[in-house]
């Protein structure tokens, strides 16, 4: 059944044969699940544009917060090897300074 012209001669063609009531309703049932299908699938079709800006927004904004922790971490890394710089100085003057006295 691809259009919906096509339903109603089914539907008076079941009709004509005397369906138990249990298949009758089996077949609204199934109309029923397949028209909710439909309307679902429309809903989604009609939403999905604002979803999909709302995930480019979610993807941009941690995209930003990802270089923005690299660059802390960078920063972090650049201060600590400065650090260490001025403290591996300090113990050098001083090794030298006590072999001088040794010695």
């Amino acid at each position: 059944m691809e259009t919906v012209q096509e339903l109603i001669p089914l539907a008076k063609e079941l009709m004509a044969q005397r369906p138990s009531r249990k298949l009758v309703k089996l077949y609204v049932l199934g109309s029923v699940l397949a028209f909710l299908g439909m309307v679902i699938g429309l809903v989604e079709t009609v939403c999905s544009p604002f979803t999909a800006a709302s995930r480019l927004r979610d993807e941009e904004a941690a995209v930003a917060e990802l270089q923005a922790a690299l660059e802390r971490k960078a920063l972090a890394t650049q201060t600590l090897a400065e650090k260490s710089k001025q403290q591996d100085a300090v113990p050098c003057s001083r090794a030298l300074a006590n072999r001088q006295h040794a010695s």
